[in-house]
């Protein structure tokens, strides 16, 4: 059965139980005699067991079956929860992850058995039960020996199939081909729930290895569970029958597995006659839900199919969306609808005009629908950043052990709405953020002690809403940044010079860390980027149209502040022209537009500034950033529109003003990367293009 067709829904919800099974486990760790957290991580772990296996990915059944076996361990008070199991549990969640990690990229869960955690888990229930630990587990993939026995010990046999006359046709014309056919008899465990999603999953496993051109009972005697503990097929391959054993018994709740090669058809005897419904064709029939079994289908059009279909990387492309939502979206769609129906019937009325006033009132009409109708879908592209920052505080649990420093996270605003390709993004450099303020920022306990901080350092996360923009806070109560110690350090590099380092302000030191590949790290580490420094934090910041700032005072902390847009794809901007052509200025940068007499133009340093309500602004000319011819004569007035990044304040200088309009931002791909100056292009309402001024990068 083709399962592909669930596979972002089992990405997505295996990722909310792996976030679901990270809070409980870190809950346990405090609280290890919570049977409500206890009974949340069995719930979890089932849930992924069932889901993996329903999916055929066998690894991750499998290691999701032993955690949840450790947990009913744990709800029946067998096994007490201590630091060790805690540890065992997040190698578990790690292994987890990888296997995720590997089925949005390749659609596949891999390759790695992960023995040595499975062992780990069922040494937990021998010491439960008495029992001394199991030998190192044989791989899944092993064969059990070199020859199948025709029973086991408890004298279960293969049980034969009586053909029918069109079977043994087709047994035949398969072995004419050169491939062994097995018969092959499975034997369920009595405690099984799901008898027929297990035979689905024996027949996906067998069916990577050959064609099954015979089962027994009917495929949909199977799919309604109409058989007692056994099953049979027969299987044509090229693949001896031990690997056919091993595939079959790797799925969980299946007692036994045993099989024959079929070698003479006349000679067979029936030993144990099942009994069969006639079928029209030798081919079962496909199974219609997820978890009932289906027959394979055979090599050649498996094979076939993954020629047409290739295997993509699978990743979150969903977005769950409050039904409120949905309605208050429909509702501006169908404003729209009449809208456009309205200007139908006034081109259409016999003397009909589209400068009647009638006309304008809908053009009106129709630009508020729009704009009603672009905020509900920005409202339907938000998400919680609580998707990225929930994974922190497991982080700063590990980076607490490995540092050998006591730490505690603490996060506000997780519920603070981000665009998704913006919260997408943004997971990585708050992870590197954090990662520094554990490795550079808290100090070390006899230091603190020293400073009359408590033992335990604090790291924060704080996240909010202001304006179009979300403001992100990390910072910690650790050491703070040595200001004069990185002015050394850019002396001794020969980024600057000694002289530039006197005279240098405390926000421009603290600058010089965002510079490519300046660190501060005595030892390059793995923890806080491995001498990386915090130049690749602000480039993907600036990437999403934000910008980062730092607060920071010596032996108190420090505070990285990320100001980043609510969307990447359509704002407000203000159109403006410099010559002839027209430039795109997000709205959101812009504090005001000041017309301003050439002759207030003060310098400073060389450079032009002007005397604004008490402010010092330096003036850019764009037409000389952007290399335009310069006027003729100079203008009396200039027109500046003046923009804000954090505490920094600039003017624009522009020919004349068009005016505030809604774009849609269209990216120009590489044909400007080395140019960070622009951020995209716009088509403007006439067809033509305007370049959009990114004011974070010019200031």
């Amino acid at each position: 059965m083709d399962v592909s067709q669930y596979l972002e829904i089992f990405i997505d919800e295996s990722s909310e139980h792996l976030q679901s099974l990270s809070d409980c486990i870190m809950t346990l760790e405090k609280e290890p005699d919570n049977k409500d957290t206890i009974n949340e991580v069995f719930r979890a772990a089932h849930s992924l067991k069932g889901m993996a296996g329903t999916m055929g990915f066998k690894r991750m059944q499998h290691l999701t079956h032993d955690m949840e076996n450790v947990f009913q361990e744990v709800r029946s008070d067998k096994i007490a929860v201590d630091s060790a199991m805690i540890d065992l549990l997040f190698k578990c969640l790690d292994a987890i992850d990888g296997y995720l990690a590997n089925v949005k990229a390749s659609s596949d869960e891999g390759t790695e058995d992960n023995e040595i955690i499975i062992k780990e888990l069922n040494d937990f229930i021998a010491k439960a039960n008495g029992e001394a630990p199991a030998a190192a587990p044989a791989p899944a993939t092993s064969a059990p020996a070199e020859e199948a026995p025709a029973a086991d010990d408890n004298g279960r046999k293969v049980l034969w199939i009586d053909f029918t006359e069109e079977e043994k046709n087709q047994v035949a014309s398969v072995k004419a081909e050169g491939k062994s056919v097995y018969a092959v008899t499975v034997y369920i465990q009595k405690d099984c729930l799901l008898k027929a999603a297990r035979a689905f999953l024996v027949f996906r496993a067998v069916e990577g290895l050959g064609q099954i051109i015979v089962n027994r009972p009917s495929s949909q005697d199977i799919e309604d569970e109409k058989f007692e503990l056994d099953f049979s097929f027969c299987v044509a391959t090229s693949e001896p029958l031990d690997k056919i054993i091993a595939a079959a018994k790797n799925v969980s709740e299946i007692e036994e597995v045993v099989g024959e090669e079929i070698k003479d058809l006349d000679a067979a005897k029936v030993e144990e006659s099942v009994e069969e419904k006639p079928q029209a064709t030798a081919t079962p029939a496909v199974a219609a839900t997820p978890a009932a079994p289906a027959a394979p289908t055979t090599t050649a059009n498996a094979n076939n199919a993954k020629k047409q279909t290739p295997a993509k990387p699978a990743s979150n492309r969903t977005v769950r969306v409050d039904i409120e939502k949905l309605d208050a979206l429909m509702n501006q769609v169908s404003e729209l609808i009449i809208a456009k129906n309205s200007l139908v019937s006034i081109s259409s009325t016999e003397g009909g005009s589209f400068t009647s006033q009638g006309f304008h009132e809908q053009i009106e009409y129709l630009e508020r629908i729009t704009t009603n109708l672009h905020e509900s879908v920005m409202k339907v592209r938000m998400v919680p950043i609580e998707s990225v920052v929930n994974k922190f505080p497991r982080m700063i649990r590990d980076l607490s052990r490995t540092l050998n420093k006591k730490m505690e996270l603490y996060m506000t605003g997780e519920d603070t709405e981000l665009d998704r390709t913006v919260v997408d993004q943004i997971g990585d450099p708050l992870q590197h953020l954090l990662r520094n303020s554990a490795d550079h920022g808290l100090e070390s306990a006899e230091v603190r002690a020293q400073r009359g901080k408590p033992e335990t350092g604090t790291i924060f996360l704080n996240a909010y809403q202001e304006g179009n923009n979300v403001i992100i806070q990390v910072g910690d109560d650790g050491n703070g940044i040595d200001v004069e110690a990185v002015k050394a350090k850019a002396v001794e590099r020969g980024v600057i010079t000694a002289e530039q380092a006197e005279v240098m302000t405390q926000k421009e030191a603290v600058n010089l860390l965002f510079m490519p590949s300046f660190s501060m790290a005595k030892q390059i580490t793995d923890i806080s980027g491995r001498g990386v420094g915090l130049d690749v934090v602000k480039s993907n910041i600036e990437a999403l149209g934000g910008d980062v700032e730092v607060k920071t005072k010596l032996g108190e902390g420090s505070t990285f502040t990320v100001r980043l847009p609510l969307t990447l794809a359509i704002i407000q901007a203000l159109l403006v022209t410099i010559r002839d052509e027209k430039y795109a200025i997000a709205l959101a940068s812009i504090t005001n537009i000041e017309d301003i007499p050439a002759k207030e133009i003060k310098y400073v340093e060389a450079k032009e500034v002007i005397h604004l309500r008490g402010s010092v602004i330096p003036l850019i000319r764009l037409d000389k950033v952007l290399d335009i011819e310069p006027k003729e004569e100079s203008d009396e007035n200039l027109t500046v529109v003046i923009v804000k990044r954090g505490d920094q304040m600039a003017g624009l200088v522009v020919d004349t003003l068009i005016g505030q309009q809604e774009i849609v931002i269209k990216s120009l791909g590489k044909y400007i990367n080395g140019n960070k100056l622009i951020s995209g292009a716009t088509i403007l309402g006439d067809g033509e293009v305007a370049l959009i001024i990114d004011a974070n990068t010019l200031m």
